[in-house]
């Protein structure tokens, strides 16, 4: 199953701010890659998977869509 970024932290009971420190960014860089605005480079994903316990190809990535 995948699921958002936004949906492991719930699962987690995690803030933005506790989840930002966790993977080591601010909760300003960590709200963008929730809503798609950002997105987290390869260590950080790395470090996202050991922290959430997940792999990769289980963390759907919001796109950033403009209207």
């Amino acid at each position: 199953m995948r699921l958002t970024l936004k949906a492991l932290r719930v699962n987690k009971n995690l803030t933005q701010e506790e989840a930002a420190k966790a993977i080591g960014v601010s909760k300003y860089t960590w709200a963008n890659y929730e809503v798609g605005k950002t997105y987290p480079d390869v260590p950080t994903i790395k470090t996202i998977e050991k922290v959430f316990g997940v792999k990769y190809s289980d963390i759907l990535f919001l796109p950033n869509i403009t209207v």
